[in-house]
């Protein structure tokens, strides 16, 4: 599948799912809402309604011996349920109050009801009015057909009160179905809103896609273009003539980033700046061993005292010893660099073991210097390569014995996906903790020499890149931490 429809198809994933959910948190929030609104107005209805029958109910004019027609609060009730009513609210049509008015007296006894229907009816057993009797707020909702929710109707009282004494109950109600059609109306534009948008989504994210695919597009043609020789090349065939160096594509954002560090791959991949810096810096390691050798061995074709003949012997061993270790490690990093992935593993390796035996290999040269290694934390486990991963927690080692004072402590902390070593020498200069790794860069030793060769670090920072990790080195002060992260490729 191309990119671009997997882009599309991405992009409308996301967007459908959002605005499904949206829409169906607004859809669910639109009832609620009207009824909450409804309920807020009929408090208001029924409070003001209540005010105003005060007067008749305390006068007994409301009672049912007197008549409703002396009743100047039901007069005007009657009235105004009589008054033709076209109104537009909105989009919506209304002809008709669907309000029901009804009062009761203290005894829930209902001595006017604007419906006409239940004069004399005991109301004292509904809940609205007997909480609204004992002062509280009085409410419910209730369907006139149990099985049918369309049935539905809100109730509202407000009590009616003169001199501080509750009097009766004044009951405002409406059906649930007269604001039915504000519903469905508010419904039915969420859905052709929520249709409309789905369209600009799409309109929006073919744009953002085919936008996308025409840039990355540029950097594929402009990969493509890239001859630049690697090392193996380089030494396996000559090169006559420098291939032409395509123009880097105009992108922005981040494929323009991309395409400059594609460019800087590039150059740093050109053959014979990187065959020269390599011989000139190995040529640089491998004089300095020779040199001595070579002095020694001079030295030991004449005549000198045993002790004289025993430390030159023995610089000649040291030296041997050094040229050694760089042969082996430079093959070491060498068949690294031509692996560009590790081999499958069957199964998965534990980071304590690896540090483990790693400190088994050198737990000797510690000792001969006083050093403590301590290994602490929680073990994890991964798809690593043991050995590589024993190899890369050796020369840490190594590299931090280098550099620890005499009777100090190194200390191996494990944490998930992580490996920490921690040492007590001088650290490196601020400046200098990115160029750690690189390939024949040393800093001094504490006593001033400058015996190591950095290739050990280098092959730390080539099994991290094979395992998609990362080396990590943060002065401490004092010392220098040294960490293996394998989270990264997660």
């Amino acid at each position: 599948m191309r990119l671009g429809i997997r882009l599309l198809f991405a992009f409308f994933l996301i967007n459908g799912l959002a605005a499904f959910f949206v829409l169906r948190v607004f859809m669910a929030e639109i009832k609620p809402s009207v009824r909450k609104v409804t309920e807020d107005t009929l408090v208001e209805t029924a409070y003001l309604l209540a005010a105003q029958a005060s007067d008749d109910l305390a006068d007994g004019k409301l009672g049912s011996g007197s008549g409703s027609s002396t009743s100047r609060f039901a007069q005007q009730v009657q009235a105004a349920f009589q008054q033709p009513l076209r109104v537009w609210i909105w989009d919506t049509r209304k002809a008709a109050l669907d309000l029901r008015v009804t009062v009761t007296n203290a005894q829930g006894r209902v001595l006017f009801d604007s419906a006409g229907l239940d004069v004399g009816a005991d109301y004292s057993r509904w809940r609205n009015v007997a909480l609204t009797l004992r002062g509280e707020y009085g409410a419910r909702t209730s369907r006139e057909v149990a099985t049918d929710e369309a049935t539905s109707v809100m109730y509202v009282s407000a009590p009616v009160v003169q001199g501080g004494t509750i009097l009766g109950v004044l009951t405002v109600s409406k059906p649930a179905n007269a604001v039915q059609s504000i519903i469905d109306s508010s419904e039915s534009k969420m859905l052709r809103g929520g249709v409309l948008f789905l369209l600009l989504s799409a309109a929006v994210g073919f744009a953002i896609t085919w936008w996308l695919v025409v840039q990355v597009r540029k950097l594929r043609s402009y990969a493509q273009q890239v001859q630049g020789p690697t090392l193996q090349e380089a030494q396996g065939s000559r090169i006559t003539r420098a291939p032409k160096t395509p123009e880097v594509p105009n992108v922005p954002g981040e494929l323009g980033d991309l395409a400059q560090a594609m460019d800087s791959m590039r150059r740093r991949l050109e053959g014979r700046d990187y065959i020269e810096g390599y011989v000139r810096a190995l040529t640089h390691e491998l004089k300095s061993p020779v040199a001595a050798i070579r002095g020694a061995g001079e030295l030991l074709q004449d005549e000198l005292p045993a002790a004289d003949r025993a430390m030159f012997a023995q610089q000649v061993v040291d030296q041997s010893l050094r040229l050694q270790n760089l042969i082996d490690q430079l093959m070491q990093l060498s068949q690294l660099e031509q692996r560009s992935a590790l081999a499958t593993v069957s199964q998965h390796t534990s980071l304590r073991a690896c540090a483990e035996q790693a400190i088994a290999q050198l737990q000797a040269t510690a000792s001969q210097k006083g050093i403590q290694l301590v290994l602490q934390g929680d073990d994890s486990q991964g798809a690593w390569d043991a050995a590589l991963v024993t190899l890369a927690i050796s020369n840490l080692l190594a590299n931090a014995l280098d550099f620890s004072p005499a009777h100090s402590q190194i200390v191996l902390t494990l944490a998930p996906q992580r490996l920490a070593v921690q040492d007590c020498g001088p650290g490196v200069p601020a400046s200098l903790l990115l160029r750690l790794g690189e390939r024949f860069f040393t800093t001094p030793r504490p006593n001033g020499e400058r015996s190591g060769s950095g290739l050990g670090l280098s092959i730390v920072q080539r099994i991290m890149l094979l395992h998609g990790g990362r080396l990590q080195f943060a002065n401490t002060h004092p010392g220098l931490r040294a960490s293996l992260d394998f989270s990264a490729q997660d």
